[in-house]
């Protein structure tokens, strides 16, 4: 009786939360499906689902057919309905545990050789996911980028709920993390937000998205490497408003602080190598000389950078910002991803320090804005960069190879 209260209970909250897998007959069809795609239908039996509502997943147990042990989960994500490939247990590590097999052998004969990406420079128009499942996995070497703020502005923002802000943010994270080369880094420049009042009845609302995306990061394979703090001017924090209230009355508990700091968080795809592995066994050694970092560097993870103030992007980033981690985290002629490129300053970075670029926005009028400046870095190179979506483009093109 308390387990069909449980399940009861469980589906509801499935229902308010309007998932694609409502049921554990849902997340069963699913496991089976996935099961059969790696011939293991056969000798793998499901326990049962549960649905973990903090991260809106449903976990399904996977046991040997002939015993109760469990020796794995598959992660089915609840809106989306697709397996988490982060999460679930490898299919080569189930059959080690279904042979009994030293799970550690798995990883000592693997053969690892340093790889370097085909990918030419690329500017592409169009949603940021679908563009990111065209590419080949493992090509890119570093991913910099700061993602839109949550109803920041509302010429500058989509997503009406901040769970699905989180949904969609997770999506990209996850689809390139196929993408990034094991070991490579992905860096992400981000602040929280403050929703405005609507009426002086109300209190504004502070939303601490760094924290929620750090979160989102460790889910999805990613170690936490660094948290950069990047300070403003002074001044910059006014336009806000947060502060002006204390200025003027000074009374205990109106006080707030005014943010002129931003996060530029470093996460690393998982892998068994070290860094010194990558610069051990780099093909080319004029670059690992090449990308030694100059004097002048910064030494703690407090970085004070003037902000962008004259482009025409309503959030850009210094360009000073994008050099520093292109600099720091990648080598030269790797290939650098911005998955929301906006006006294209981490293109240009990458040109200046001698590294590829691949820019993705989906609004056409900063795509043809990359597209114009670009002209401009490249000095005449521009028609050998790959154009997806453009206007420059008469028909969508496949990512090609050097």
């Amino acid at each position: 009786m308390q387990t069909i209260e449980k399940q009861q209970k469980k589906t509801m909250v499935a229902e308010s939360r309007n998932y694609i897998v409502k049921t554990v007959r849902d997340a069963k069809v699913i496991a089976t499906s996935w099961l059969k795609t790696i011939n293991l239908e056969n000798v793998i039996t499901l326990g049962l689902p549960e649905i973990d509502d903090r991260y809106h997943v449903w976990r399904i147990p996977l046991k040997r057919e002939s015993q109760k042990s469990k020796i794995g989960e598959i992660v089915v994500d609840a809106y989306s309905a697709l397996i988490d490939g982060s999460k679930t247990t490898k299919p080569k590590l189930l059959e080690t545990r279904l042979l009994k097999k030293d799970e550690e052998t798995i990883h000592k004969h693997k053969n690892v050789e340093y790889s370097l990406s085909p990918l030419r420079n690329t500017i592409g128009l169009g949603n940021s996911g679908d563009l990111l499942e065209d590419m080949p996995a493992l090509s890119v070497d570093l991913v910099f980028t700061s993602p839109p703020y949550f109803n920041a502005r509302p010429e500058y923002t989509e997503y009406e709920e901040y769970e699905l802000y989180l949904h969609e943010m997770r999506q990209i994270i996850r689809k390139t993390y196929r993408v990034l080369a094991d070991g490579r880094f992905f860096v992400m420049n981000t602040s929280p937000v403050l929703l405005r009042r609507a009426t002086r009845s109300e209190a504004s609302r502070r939303i601490a998205v760094p924290f929620d995306l750090h979160r989102i990061f460790i889910e999805e394979g990613f170690e936490f490497i660094d948290d950069i703090i990047w300070v403003k001017p002074e001044g910059a924090g006014w336009a806000t408003g947060r502060g002006r209230r204390f200025a003027a009355d000074r009374n205990p508990m109106q006080y707030k602080a005014v943010p002129v700091t931003e996060y530029v968080m470093v996460y690393r795809k998982k892998t068994n190598l070290l860094i010194d592995w990558f610069i051990r066994n780099h093909p080319d050694r004029e670059i690992i000389e090449a990308s030694k970092i100059p004097d002048g560097y910064e030494k703690t993870n407090i970085w004070r950078i003037q902000p962008n103030t004259n482009s025409k992007h309503p959030a850009a980033f210094p360009k000073e910002l994008a050099e520093k981690v292109i600099r720091y985290y990648s080598f030269r002629n790797d290939v650098v991803l911005d998955p929301f490129a906006g006006s294209g300053t981490v293109g240009a970075a990458a040109v200046s320090l001698n590294r590829r670029f691949v820019l993705f926005d989906i609004n056409e009028e900063y795509v043809r804005m990359i597209c114009q400046d670009a002209q401009q870095w490249l000095k005449g190179e521009f028609d050998n960069v790959l154009l997806i979506n453009c206007e420059q483009s008469c028909k969508r093109q496949q990512f090609c190879f050097l």
